[in-house]
């Protein structure tokens, strides 16, 4: 079979390249030529696929990335993996599931099977896409086939990657789901069929609402401690020693990545719909989003306790990404804090050894310029009034930042 793959970033650039080292051809589809031409080039733009890679299944002839949706006629099976971002309001934005969709339809022939990987409320397959490939005259279970499969992709595990992680997958009819489990059962280790899309979608809502959940009951702990003058970290290390009925979650600067800060909001939405609040999404939601603010806080009190302010001290900010070991800068907590520093008027620098760059759209427009990564010296550390680790990078040297620097606000427990 001929696969089809739409959007090639953190989702559908690894799926390609599994399916096509399956054995399998694959097109892949880019709204970006540069993209595209980089990736046909064998040049990989994502840490977790290697560009060796994306050159042995280009040169074998295996894949090829494309911006022409005409081809996706080509395609026997076509994998939906685009951007479901939240809007201001927090409200989901479907405007890029709708657009390639929109694009399927229009060369939709019989057998295709359609697949959704991207996050989103329950009832999206059967109720917004449904829709628009049924007006193409084709019948779903019949004609052409449809079912809701969500990514469950962890950036920078190396353990649990896109192969060997369980797969989901749901059907809108009996037939839908025979169909998906066939063209995907000799790519994944191990394919979990639920009874219906609705089901699907709302399996990977959950999974990472009860994430943002106990990250919040771990954040607000974190402030407990902090008031109760105990060490956090010596509470959470010893509670993980039981053995049964415990699962360990640690307390950070805030929430970031691609699911867990924005996939509630998703169920949320749809429950709102149906005038149902989801109050333990929206407490933990408010928690979490309030540690970015006590973050900055804490530096505020160290500076004041050496008789300064925040306005004009030079602040060192050691990791940027998301989290530890990758380069992923979405949703990530570190803007937030840095943006309200400056706000505040502080000079800021950061290192990153993975991030060498921060655009300054990436900081809402304040700096006036883009951040480069600074070198991680004596000199550097001893000249900050401030220091804080926001992501606990494994190849940071913490023994010499404790040595030098003259404040340090550790937000990951790595050097309490």
């Amino acid at each position: 079979m001929t696969y089809g793959i739409i959007g090639l970033g953190y989702v559908g650039l690894p799926l390609s390249i599994l399916i096509s080292e399956s054995g399998h051809q694959v097109l892949g589809f880019d709204i970006s030529e540069d993209t595209c031409e980089s990736l046909n080039k064998g040049l990989s733009h994502i840490q977790d696929v290697p560009s060796e890679s994306v050159k042995n299944q280009v040169d074998n002839g295996r894949f090829h990335a494309t911006s022409d949706m005409s081809r996706l006629q080509e395609c026997d099976v076509i994998s939906i993996c685009v951007p479901t971002p939240l809007n201001k309001i927090k409200d989901p934005d479907l405007s890029f599931v709708v657009q390639a969709t929109e694009t399927i339809a229009k060369t939709l022939r019989a057998s295709q099977l359609i697949l959704l990987e991207s996050t989103t409320y329950p009832g999206t397959t059967s109720e917004l896409m449904l829709p628009i490939l049924e007006s193409s005259g084709l019948k779903v279970g019949e004609d052409f086939f449809l079912c809701y499969s969500p990514e469950r992709v962890d950036p920078g595990n190396k353990t649990w990657t896109t192969k060997n992680t369980p797969k989901v997958i749901g059907g809108v009819t009996e037939a839908c789901l025979k169909k998906g489990i066939k063209a995907y059962e000799e790519i994944f280790n191990q394919l979990v069929p639920v009874e219906n899309t609705e089901a699907a979608e709302l399996v990977k809502v959950y999974e990472n609402t009860f994430r943002m959940v106990n990250i919040a009951l771990a954040n607000e702990l974190s402030l407990i401690c902090d008031k109760l003058g105990i060490n956090v970290w010596d509470v959470i290390e010893a509670a993980d020693t039981k053995p049964f009925g415990f699962m360990k979650f640690t307390p950070g600067p805030g929430l970031g990545g691609h699911c867990i800060p924005l996939d509630p909001h998703y169920l949320s939405w749809k429950m709102r719909t149906l005038s149902f609040k989801t109050r333990m999404i929206e407490l933990a939601s408010e928690i979490n989003a309030e540690m970015p603010h006590k973050v900055v806080e804490k530096v505020a009190n160290k500076l004041n306790g050496q008789g300064k302010s925040i306005r004009g001290s030079k602040i060192l900010i050691l990791g940027v990404a998301y989290k530890k070991d990758i380069d992923d800068l979405r949703e990530s907590p570190a803007l937030d804090v840095m943006y309200l520093l400056h706000q505040q008027g502080a000079d800021i620098q950061y290192h990153d050894p993975y991030v060498a760059e921060i655009c300054d759209h990436e900081l809402n427009e304040v700096m006036g310029k883009n951040l480069s990564s600074v070198e991680l010296t004596a000199e550097v550390l001893n000249a900050s009034d401030a220091t804080i680790i926001l992501t606990d990078h494994t190849n940071l040297d913490y023994k010499k930042i404790q040595e030098h620097a003259k404040i340090l606000v550790d937000t990951r427990g790595v050097v309490t």
